[in-house]
């Protein structure tokens, strides 16, 4: 349903997508992580049209985003981070301007709009305006806009960003349906927990390349019973020879972050090498996706 082969987009001598390959099949959810700067956002704004690749491949639905591009936006549904919203009107008004610019009309429309608000939990606020919404709310009526033309391909760009706990379960209970009903959907976001709820396959990008793809299961095997191990203190008056053997990722005057296999065993070990360095919090993480992610980057998510 989504397609995109060695898609590449330069700006000059910067690579901002190098080589970019992956499909999304019908009722599959992809997620696509990477820290700030990685490549996501090109990736995204050439898949939905927004930018022209320098070169490769991008498909909707067999259409060519560039050559057939009304048939392959046709089928595609986008949720931005940037709200696109007339707050001076309802969310009904919203939705009907959008469901009309789809080329929606009449019952139909009707219906539509009627079982999204429905689904996003806004009926009952539909007759206001939406300056008058919560943030929650407008991410979830911006959702709603989104997939109001039923569309067999849906790119959610950090949908939850900054929406409280009702909103966030609303829109992942929405994704989620989205998923039975046989929908393409590709998911970005900065929260773990969501990407392993939701995602059947992801791929962490960073420097504008795919460095590893598969279930969550399949990433999270590659790190094997590994637990990352991150203490905050004064490390200036130590060198990271102290973890010689240790695979160390970060190493900095406030904060160290190591991989230690079966860390719980050696805790009290290792703590004592960091005796003189007045230890203000430690923690260990069991292997997971974000422990691969910041091996594979060198960076936290949020970084």
């Amino acid at each position: 349903m989504i397609k995109i082969e060695a898609l590449t987009k330069q700006y000059g001598q910067f690579t901002a997508a190098d080589a970019v390959t992956f499909d999304v099949q019908a009722g599959e959810i992809f997620g696509l992580l990477g820290p700030n700067g990685a490549g996501k956002s090109t990736t995204i704004n050439c898949l939905s049209g927004l930018l022209e690749p320098t070169s490769g491949d991008v498909s909707i639905n067999g259409h060519p985003m560039v050559g057939d591009g009304i048939a392959a936006k046709q089928s595609l549904g986008l949720v931005p981070q940037e709200l696109a919203l007339y707050e001076d009107l309802t969310g009904h008004e919203n939705l009907n301007f959008w469901g009309q610019a789809y080329g929606l009309s009449g019952e139909a429309l009707k219906q539509r709009i009627d079982t999204v608000l429905d689904l996003v939990g806004l009926s009952d606020r539909q007759k206001d305006r939406v300056e008058t919404y919560s943030g929650g709310m407008k991410r979830r009526l911006n959702f709603a806009c989104a997939i109001l033309h039923e569309p067999k391909a849906l790119l959610l760009d950090e949908p939850t960003v900054g929406v409280d706990p009702q909103s966030r379960e609303h829109l992942l209970s929405a994704v989620a349906d989205l998923k039975t009903q046989g929908t393409a959907v590709i998911y970005t976001s900065h929260y773990m927990e969501e990407v392993e709820r939701l995602c059947d396959r992801v791929a962490i990008i960073d420097k504008g390349r795919i460095m590893a793809m598969g279930t969550v299961d399949e990433l999270r095997s590659q790190m094997g019973e590994k637990d990352l191990i991150v203490l905050k203190g004064d490390f200036s008056v130590l060198n990271q020879d102290v973890l010689e053997g240790f695979e160390v990722m970060e190493w900095s005057d406030n904060q160290v972050r190591f991989w230690c296999a079966n860390a719980a065993s050696q805790l009290p070990e290792l703590l004592a090498k960091f005796a003189q360095c007045h230890i203000k919090e430690t923690a260990v993480k069991k292997a997971n996706l974000e422990s691969l992610f910041i091996k594979l980057t060198g960076r936290a998510l949020r970084d």
